[in-house]
């Protein structure tokens, strides 16, 4: 199994999932956050494109996660997995009801060569779900938006081979920031984002002899650095912060392996 980010932040998010047994090969979208055309342009970068995907999920209902998801779906035939909160914020009466797949916390999807496991965090949205991906030896886990900790994430994310962590932002830069107070208490709330020293706290909590690597996501660029957020993933792993792989709002990140 392998995945790769198409970009990561604010402006837009979609990680790449792909697992092969034989000459069979499973590609899952989590999120699709950008125009048709330039998640068909990010595609292309990563090698692949959207006649080659298997399924979409979407984790909740917000721009920079859903993105294109519908149009993706219609045109492509896609089936398209989400919980029903998301499908009732972004769902459209035309879409074909062929093609929908509502899900929740808990549920097992068997798509192909590649089984996602999608759980309930905190999160300013309407049922959102992140989730865990596994190929039957190996297992990623993803978490792009959550506001805070809960002993059920972290139980969800035990185990994992590789783990894409939101580490949106550095406390004492946002706090610091021009962003007016209400939008501030809304990233720092429950139900907000992750920032760089809660993300480590995270990590500490789900450290194994397994885990190959850890990825940091969804940095935003006014209130982080992949510096800081580095630094604070890196010493949890007790590493160097050059170590740490950070996925960008405008490359993502290549394609990584989990062997």
């Amino acid at each position: 199994m392998r995945f790769c980010s198409l970009g990561s932040g604010s402006a837009g998010n979609a990680t790449l999932i792909e697992a092969s047994q034989g000459i069979t090969s499973t590609k899952v979208l989590i999120d699709c956050g950008f125009s048709l055309r330039e998640l068909g342009r990010r595609l292309a970068r990563a090698g692949s494109a959207p006649e080659q995907l298997s399924a979409i999920f979407i984790t909740h209902e917000h721009g920079d996660h859903a993105g294109c998801a519908l149009s993706l779906a219609r045109q492509y035939k896609l089936p398209l997995f989400t919980s029903r909160g998301t499908w009732r914020a972004i769902g459209s009466p035309d879409f074909d009801p062929a093609l929908l797949h509502l899900t929740r916390d808990g549920e097992r999807l068997a798509l192909g060569d590649i089984e996602l496991r999608p759980f309930a965090v905190p999160h300013d949205a309407n049922e959102p779900l992140q989730l865990s991906a596994s190929d039957g030896h190996r297992r990623l886990g993803v978490i792009t938006d959550i506001g805070s900790l809960t002993p059920s994430v972290v139980q969800q994310l035990q185990h994992c081979t590789a783990l894409l962590l939101e580490c949106n932002h550095d406390e004492a830069l946002l706090r610091t920031s021009s962003y007016p107070a209400s939008l501030k208490r809304r990233i720092l709330g429950s139900h907000g984002h992750l920032s760089n020293a809660s993300a480590a706290t995270l990590l500490s909590q789900c450290l194994h002899q397994g885990l190959q690597h850890v990825v940091a996501a969804h940095l935003s660029e006014r209130n982080n650095s992949p510096e800081l957020a580095a630094a604070a993933l890196a010493e949890i792993l007790g590493t160097e912060p050059a170590d740490i792989l950070v996925a960008s709002q405008t490359l993502g990140m290549d394609w990584l392996d989990l062997n």
